[in-house]
């Protein structure tokens, strides 16, 4: 029983390509949204210690952290999207020269 040095590299499959985009996305998304909503709470709470009032958070959340990350979701999901497009068509397109040329032995 002998092993190759090389590993075996699967096809690839291009069912794959939307639930990568959509974990990537998710993840992004929501890494965005805890980020801007920290310093949406710190500028809210800056903001009422200038103005000697009580701070409402709400604001933190509906006009600073949602926004940001539906900002930040759209932005990935595009770009995520042709990222992997285009790597499924590299992949694609290697895997069929390495089909023609051989592999050594």
């Amino acid at each position: 029983m002998t092993f190759s040095s090389e590993p075996m590299s699967r096809a690839p499959r291009w069912y794959f390509i939307p639930i990568r985009v959509l974990l990537v996305t998710a993840v992004v998304a929501l890494l965005s949204f805890a980020i801007s909503l920290l310093l949406g709470i710190c500028a809210v709470v800056l903001a009422a210690k200038l103005r000697h009032i009580h701070p409402d958070l709400r604001v933190a959340y509906r006009f600073i952290a949602a926004p940001a990350a539906g900002a930040v979701a759209a932005i990935v999901l595009v770009s995520a999207s042709f990222m992997e497009v285009r790597h499924y068509r590299r992949v694609k397109v290697l895997r069929r020269i390495e089909g023609q040329i051989g592999r050594p032995a």
